[in-house]
């Protein structure tokens, strides 16, 4: 045999072993897709069920790479989507419809917080908010165009309040005020800035309470999974992967019995709370993300995005209807235990 004829035969044989060969043709580090993901925060307890699909290997299992990126006050998810920055991203409703209302093809995937944990947190001791009308002759703090202004005012209007029955206070991150009483009712995220200030209150003597909009009827949608109509349109597939592999995530990182887990995979990504805390925080955020047993994780609230559709009208945050509801998309079932 000349020697190019028997070079080609061994390469021949090679091709065919390397084809013919399961362990190399289904080399799952090679069938991995590699996929961007945008939180819409810092990482802390709110996004665990995020993290913890991620270090549990379910995007993998899933054939996905997928890069969890750490949002912030500069950080747009949306924006991420349409620029083709990201796949897939965390905003809440406010941000999903500003965007529509923007012309942005902007899909809800899943809803992550049944019950929104922007709340109000005062001094007990001092008095007690039971009703919408106790806020009367008080000073509430809010962040201007932020969405605790908008809630706020929602809040008043439901109940025929005018804006001027209360003393609405500009405020940022700086906790001074609040702690020198120079405004009672401060805006928190109740499941991480409200244990913080909870704890720091008590330290000096105090009892907090928490003002919860959605038990006097507003309920603004929170953090949801979002993603682009393009990847709907061209990626079908790999949307009902990542959903599913994220749903998945969040369904075992809400599980108590998977709490010592869960904190020791958070205590890699967020250093500066204890693990004490951070135990109080998940417990908090179990109760937000998933409130009701028989309603799964994930579960989009239709009319919660509708009354939040109609509120941002009614201020004129937008300059009209945006048909929200046809921008959901129902869940994927969650991966089989």
């Amino acid at each position: 045999m000349k020697p190019c004829l028997a070079s080609c035969w061994l390469n021949a044989l090679i091709l065919l072993w390397v084809v013919g060969n399961p362990l190399i043709a289904a080399d799952p580090v090679l069938a991995q897709e590699k996929v961007a993901y945008r939180l819409k925060w810092l990482i802390n307890a709110s996004t665990a069920g995020d993290v913890f699909a991620l270090e549990r290997g379910y995007f993998s299992m899933q054939g996905m790479d997928v890069a969890v990126k750490a949002g912030g006050p500069e950080r747009d998810a949306i924006r991420e989507l349409e620029m083709g920055y990201a796949q897939f991203g965390v905003a809440s409703a406010d941000q999903v419809i500003r965007a529509l209302a923007k012309g942005a093809a902007v899909v809800v995937l899943a809803q992550l917080f049944q019950i929104n944990p922007l709340q109000w947190i005062y001094r007990a001791n001092d008095f007690s908010l039971t009703r919408v009308q106790d806020l009367a002759g008080r000073t509430v703090g809010i962040t201007y165009g932020g969405n605790d202004e908008t809630i706020m005012r929602a809040l008043l209007a439901s109940v025929g309040m005018d804006e001027n029955q209360v003393r609405l206070a500009s405020v940022r991150y700086d906790y001074t005020p609040f702690f020198q009483k120079k405004i009672s009712i401060w805006p928190v995220y109740r499941n991480t800035q409200g244990i913080f200030l909870s704890d720091k209150l008590a330290a000096g003597g105090e009892r907090v309470a928490f003002f919860d909009p959605s038990e006097h009827g507003v309920r603004f949608v929170a953090n949801s999974l979002v993603t682009s109509q393009k990847m709907i349109d061209h990626h079908p597939q790999t949307v009902k992967r990542f959903t599913r592999a994220l749903l998945e995530g969040w369904r075992t990182a809400m599980s108590p019995v998977n709490e010592n887990a869960v904190v020791q995979t958070m205590a890699g990504y967020d250093r500066d709370t204890s693990e004490a805390v951070m135990r109080r925080q998940l417990a908090v955020t179990r109760q937000m993300v998933h409130p009701d047993p028989d309603i799964p994780i994930g579960h989009i609230d239709a009319k919660a995005w509708q009354q939040t559709e109609q509120i941002m009208v009614r201020q004129r945050l937008i300059t009209g209807p945006v048909n929200v509801i046809g921008r959901l998309n129902t869940p994927t079932p969650l991966i089989e235990d």
